[in-house]
């Protein structure tokens, strides 16, 4: 249905009803991400590795939300009139250094605001924005929120490094010879050891590798019968088709698109069959459009990261073809052209009416609809709807993102930090870690200049974001970063996952040079054949002709 509303052949699809419904059952046929960690933990320990114990909803939990600093002279150059500028100047100047010492974490917010109160006399200004949604604030740990983790290539990098310079000579692929090497060298081989990491991913791809290499000694297993794999299985041929008409879609309900004549439209369902006439009909037609989009974006945002997480856990290539197919689709800029806005005023919008909500609606008599009850909306000071579709859009982009370096390019030619810094005001903290995430990837590659005038955000990213022992996201020295590998990366991973797909899945899949070769006589000859009539009646004159009356040279037979 989504692709034909988008092909245009049916545009009178209900498309907001059709994509809640689409999220909710595939949200009930293949689990909640509650359910994705612990069916993960069962397949970590089907694989012989250690399970998870840290979940991001619950750590996530005991952090803290701060804004950078940077927000902080924005907020006082909007409430601060012109007319006392002068006199603020210096007052002015002091925050700004004391914001530049101060831990992001430590009361910074609170005294700027009480600096600014104290200046303005508690005088209500309306070009203020709406508080952001802050809930209640835990109690501050001083120990890092997550445990560090090193990759097994990390480690072999460090090894490799090391017996160049002190040894000379390498030993590929071992891991515990430590001859030659000082002292401090074996104190960081232990400590990288203490948190060596081997996710289900690298053991999928290493799996993947000995199939290709042994065909015949490593055979493909039985496929697992989950929700997921059969999922997979019915749309991997579609499936670059449905990627660009969901994104189609949520290009259109993003509210920085700007309405175009070859855009589609997803307002049939809300638009009236005649234009209001009066201005109560103007305002709630303005406020179910808003609201109508607002449905669209949650329900792709959501539906795409459920599909990412369960494919990944399904197969790590799974997940690779379908982020593949995404970044294809530009779904990279798409995001990005998301967050290019006003995200304080997105994530505080009022797009509900209480009246006409459910329960509220079908409860006890319903007061009469005036201008009134649609201007004041609810009494939340934040739209959850909106946060929790940022909170996708951002965890859809750290997934396809991460660990390629072609990828994280885009973000920087795209200039995506000043727009990722913008979403840091927004003092949610699983927001702004996956925020937080994104810049990391990018840091290495924006430049000293942006280091230096950016440490309150570096400092947030030190403080929030998992350490990687030995990555120096902070000063650009990765190897892996050269950017002539970046297409040869990705032509890789593509070949090794069409490789997979055809190989799992395509009918024709299977390399007819591997098949096993019936050299049995008695099965060879036992097979029955379905000899055409005529056949049967001129036999005589075909082995008379093709047989006896041919010379064969039986020499040359045996040779080929």
């Amino acid at each position: 249905m989504v692709t034909k509303f988008c092909s245009g052949s049916a545009p009178h699809f209900p498309m907001k009803k059709v994509l809640l419904l689409l999220w909710k059952t595939v949200l009930t046929s293949l689990g909640s991400l509650d359910e994705v960690h612990k069916w993960k933990n069962q397949k970590r320990a089907n694989a012989d590795l250690p399970p998870l114990t840290e979940d991001t909803h619950e750590v996530c939990k005991s952090m803290r939300a701060a804004s950078p600093p940077a927000s902080a002279a924005d907020l006082i150059e909007q409430q601060l009139p012109k007319r006392n500028m002068r006199g603020s100047k210096k007052v002015l100047e002091n925050l700004i250094k004391q914001s530049s010492l101060d831990d992001p974490f430590e009361n910074g917010d609170d005294e700027i605001t009480k600096e600014i109160e104290a200046m303005i006399g508690q005088e209500e200004d309306d070009r203020l924005p709406p508080p952001s949604p802050r809930p209640d604030t835990p109690v501050a740990s001083k120990r890092l929120p997550w445990t560090p983790k090193v990759r097994q290539r990390d480690l072999e990098s460090f090894l490799e490094y090391s017996r160049a310079k002190f040894v000379g000579l390498q030993i590929p692929g071992d891991l515990n010879s430590l001859a030659g090497l000082p002292q401090p060298i074996h104190e960081g081989v232990k400590v990288l050891k203490q948190h060596l990491y081997t996710s289900l991913s690298e053991v999928q791809i290493k799996r993947e590798e000995e199939i290709t290499k042994n065909p015949l000694s490593r055979p493909e297993t039985e496929l697992p019968n989950t929700a997921s794999e059969i999922l997979y299985q019915a749309m991997w041929n579609n499936l670059p088709q449905y990627m660009i008409a969901l994104l189609k879609i949520l290009l259109a309900a993003a509210p920085t698109s700007k309405a175009k004549t070859d855009s589609i439209n997803i307002l049939a369902d809300v638009l009236p069959e005649e234009m209001p006439t009066t201005v109560l009909q103007s305002m709630k037609l303005g406020i179910d459009v808003n609201r109508h989009k607002e449905v669209i974006v949650k329900a792709i945002s959501g539906l795409l990261l459920l599909l990412l997480k369960h494919f990944k856990l399904s197969h790590i290539y799974q997940f690779e073809y379908m982020s593949q197919h995404l970044v294809f689709a530009n779904c990279i800029p798409l995001v990005l052209k998301f967050f290019n806005q006003n995200i304080m005023s997105y994530v505080s919008a009022k797009n509900n009416v209480p009246v006409l909500d459910y329960p509220n609606f079908v409860i006890g008599e319903q007061p009469e609809l005036t201008a009134e009850n649609l201007e004041s909306g609810d009494e939340q000071q934040f739209c959850w709807r909106n946060i929790f579709s940022c909170i996708n859009l951002l965890r859809i982009l750290n997934k396809l993102t991460k660990w390629k370096h072609s990828r994280t390019m885009m973000l920087v030619v795209f200039k995506s930090a000043p727009i990722l810094k913008r979403a840091l005001k927004v003092k949610h903290a699983m927001m702004q870690l996956y925020v937080l995430k994104l810049l990391k990837m990018q840091t290495k590659y924006l430049g000293r200049q942006w280091r230096k005038s950016n440490m309150k955000t570096m400092s947030a990213i030190y403080q929030k974001v998992r350490h990687r022992l030995n990555d120096d996201w902070a000063y650009g020295n990765d190897m892996d970063a050269r950017p002539w590998d970046f297409q040869a990366e990705e032509c890789a991973l593509r070949a090794c996952v069409d490789h997979f797909n055809n190989r799992r899945y395509s009918s024709n899949g299977s390399d007819p040079e591997l098949k096993p070769v019936d050299n049995c006589l008695t099965s060879v000859l036992g097979q029955y054949i379905e000899l055409a009539p005529e056949f049967k009646d001129n036999y005589e004159k075909w082995i008379e002709r093709e047989v006896f009356t041919t010379q064969i040279d039986w020499d040359q037979v045996l040779k080929h």
